[in-house]
């Protein structure tokens, strides 16, 4: 991905970019919130394991 500086120095951002990082993120939250604790718990324990990050 690429941005445009400009002469100025502020940084053009597409709509898009922006209404989709939004997207994601509400996505996340909710998620998040709805999910039940005992679910989340066991995914973030997974994934520490997998990439070897030691969680005992």
């Amino acid at each position: 991905m690429s941005t445009l500086t400009r002469a100025d120095g502020t940084v053009s951002v597409s709509l898009a970019n922006i209404v989709i990082v939004a997207l994601v993120g509400a996505a996340l939250v909710f998620v998040a919130g709805l999910a039940q604790s005992e679910t989340l718990h066991d995914a973030a324990h997974d994934v520490r394991h997998a990439v070897g990050f030691p969680c005992h």
